[in-house]
């Protein structure tokens, strides 16, 4: 027989199923001294092998709980660094490709934050009237931030829970980076849209006047997410024709009229649920990152249930997608060998202030 040459994302079989045997081996030699934890926008090649599967608030917490001495993190450099926060001293956070990063979060860097915060102390007192909400999706000093001044962090599960407690420290909140998850938890607790203004940290108050900062509920940032940015009223529209019987999910990172004209919005986790929950046959138009979407669909195949993904254009987390089962391969090789590559070590004083903002919301959760 000849070389096989049948591709599975981008390496022939043979090789991928030599990657798969070097993992298994490697994770078997390790044992209990290495715990995978893979995010649901993971490829399947390698989600696989993850022993902990989860969305941001679920991994945080498997991260907190790991008595491994590696985390390996199948994910992007701030769930990498969460890990790092959350877990011993005597653990290592290791990240397989340090160019795994977050295009949502590089929106939203410590001075643009602080210079926001100053501005901010021109029109009010904002150690009185504003609590900063930083989505998980945020670098360690980010969360640091909100840790010093009175804040948290929230993911795409907890959000609401999140910002009721905020409303209950202080009377606004300056959310960030992830203006369409601010925006769709506002709205899920009747705040309305005027009072949900957009800060732009290109432009000096953010854009906005000192009457529209004072009535504000919410400052949300801009930023957003790439993948779920590409959704748009469109898609749901045609598909609806198409599907009459069907439903629509979407992933709050998506803008504020596809979580409205969608049948029900949440978390990666609650997508998944609601989709498995749901009865024999039916229908789904799903707005989330596509290798979860492919793989839910392959999951309900066998109960008739049909699940489409709500882009006609083929959209991935590109920056997940650098974890390759190669930089798995390698990373869990060297660690038998005695070498911790690509460990995320975040600094102390960042690291407890970062903390501080993640067991808020732990506690609120």
């Amino acid at each position: 027989m000849g070389v096989e040459t049948v591709m599975v994302q981008g390496l022939r079989r043979s090789e991928a199923a030599d990657l798969d045997t070097r993992i298994r081996r490697a994770k078997a030699a390790l044992g209990k001294r290495a715990v995978i934890l893979g995010h649901h926008y993971q490829r399947e090649e390698v989600y696989r092998h993850a022993d902990f599967h989860g969305d941001s608030l679920q991994l945080s917490r498997a991260a907190a709980e790991q008595e491994a001495e590696f985390i390996v993190f199948c994910g992007v450099h701030f769930m990498a660094e969460v890990a790092d926060i959350l877990s011993r001293p005597d653990q290592a956070s290791i990240l397989p490709d340090l160019n795994a990063g977050c295009s949502m979060a590089d929106m939203a860097d410590i001075p643009q934050v602080q210079r926001a915060w100053d501005e901010l102390a021109t029109v009010l007192d904002v150690e009185k009237e504003i609590t900063p909400v930083t989505y998980v999706n945020s670098s360690a000093a980010i969360k640091a931030f909100c840790g010093t001044h009175g804040g948290t962090v929230c993911t795409s599960s907890n959000a609401r829970k999140v910002l009721e407690w905020s409303f209950q420290q202080r009377p606004k909140a300056l959310f960030f980076p992830d203006q369409h998850l601010g925006r769709w938890t506002g709205h899920q607790l009747n705040i309305p849209l005027r009072d949900m203004p957009v800060w732009d940290p290109a432009l000096p108050l953010g854009g906005l006047t000192p009457e529209e900062i004072r009535r504000a509920r919410i400052l949300l940032w801009k930023g957003h997410c790439s993948v779920h940015q590409m959704f748009q009223p469109a898609h749901i529209e045609r598909w609806r024709r198409e599907h009459p019987q069907g439903q629509v999910i979407a992933h709050p990172e998506s803008a504020f009229e596809v979580c409205q004209m969608s049948d029900a919005v949440g978390s990666t986790d609650f997508i998944l649920r609601t989709v498995k929950a749901s009865p024999t046959g039916s229908e789904w138009l799903v707005g989330t990152e596509i290798n979860l979407v492919t793989r839910l669909a392959d999951e309900v195949r066998a109960e008739e249930k049909t699940v489409e993904f709500m882009s006609p254009m083929v959209c991935m987390c590109s920056t997940m997608f650098r974890i390759d089962p190669e930089q798995l391969a390698v990373s869990l090789e060297n660690l038998l060998e005695g070498q911790v590559r690509n460990r995320i070590q975040v600094e102390p004083e960042t690291a407890a202030q970062a903390r501080l903002a993640l067991e808020r919301m732990l506690t609120v959760s």
